[in-house]
């Protein structure tokens, strides 16, 4: 368990160095926004993506992990 910690641990830290360094997480290509008059609609799709992709690949770490 204390390594899976340190592995999420690493991941947060990882992450928000990418933040500080302007990398631009939310607007990747494959997000779209509509405008219409006084109404806009922002949709991340590429965004939601990659975090379901990290997420997994996280989740099956700490599983792999809790089991040793």
């Amino acid at each position: 368990m204390g390594r899976a910690l340190i592995l999420i641990g690493l991941l947060v830290a990882v992450v928000g160095l990418l933040i500080n360094l302007g990398v631009p997480l939310g607007r990747l290509p494959g997000d779209f926004t509509f405008r219409r008059g006084g109404f806009s609609l922002y949709v991340p799709l590429a965004t939601a993506m990659v975090a379901s992709v990290v997420l997994t690949l996280l989740s099956a770490m700490v599983a792999y992990l809790s089991k040793r």
